[in-house]
């Protein structure tokens, strides 16, 4: 299989402290990873290092085979091309409208004309389930759903190879977070994508990941299938599957085709 990303000795450190020690990651292609971690064990330092956002203390990232410490400009925009990222709480520019976010990354990285943009925005939006009247709308007036989907359509605005998602589910009440679950295996399945995701929620794992990285000790202790993960002999593992282990033998499997 091929790694879209790969991660070899990651250290790193966040205001002095240390919070990645020798750490290894590999995301392969077609792969959809759920990485989980206890608070304040840096998973989301970490997606920074992977995506080029910022750079770790040691070690080295290659995305798409390519290692971003030694990339010059051009070579970096077309890397950029490449992913797509859903921050936590959406990240929408509240000044500009939902259209407007989506159009963003076409209009800076792409520099299309404006009635092939107009296209794009809105095939995107179809593909969120948005309808066409949602464009207009400002952030402030998008549910929280809503903000999601529109942030996920910006994210895939540029036809990424690999979805970056952190904590997707966050804020939303349990319907809107499983039709967004459904959105996203979906648009997985239909887009060919690799998706990494963050997250703390285990019905959101449950349903989605094929795969599971657990972040403990400042390494990756473990990266295999939720059922292997959920055995793991392991404090963090106990603690976060808990009560949950017989709800997720029960589902597993159906993720790994």
């Amino acid at each position: 299989m091929i790694n879209v990303i790969e991660a070899r000795g990651i250290t790193s450190r966040l205001g002095g402290q240390l919070i990645h020690r020798d750490l290894d990651l590999e995301v392969q292609h077609g792969e959809l990873l759920a990485l989980v971690g206890g608070s304040g064990s840096g998973k989301t330092a970490l997606l920074r290092h992977l995506v080029g956002l910022t750079r770790p203390d040691a070690g080295t990232v290659r995305l798409f085979d390519v290692e971003l410490a030694r990339t010059r400009r051009l070579e970096r925009l077309a890397l950029l091309r490449r992913f797509g990222m859903l921050f936590q709480n959406g990240a929408l520019f509240s000044a500009l409208n939902a259209f407007d976010n989506i159009a963003l990354p076409l209009r800076e990285l792409r520099r299309l004309p404006e009635e092939l943009i107009r296209d794009l925005v809105m095939l995107k939006l179809s593909l969120v389930e948005l309808e066409p009247e949602h464009a207009g709308r400002m952030p402030a007036e998008l549910s929280g759903g809503m903000v999601k989907r529109v942030a996920l359509a910006r994210a895939l605005a540029l036809d990424p190879e690999l979805l970056i998602l952190d904590e997707p589910t966050a804020g939303l009440d349990p319907d809107r977070s499983r039709a967004f679950v459904r959105l996203i295996r979906g648009l997985w399945h239909e887009l060919n994508l690799t998706v990494l995701m963050v997250t703390h929620d285990v019905e959101t794992l449950v349903d989605l990941a094929t795969h599971v990285a657990v972040l403990a000790e400042k390494r990756v202790i473990a990266h295999a299938t939720l059922p292997e993960v959920v055995a793991l002999d392991h404090p963090f593992a106990r603690s976060f599957f808990g009560d949950q282990r017989e709800l997720i033998h029960s589902r597993a499997g159906r993720n790994q085709t």
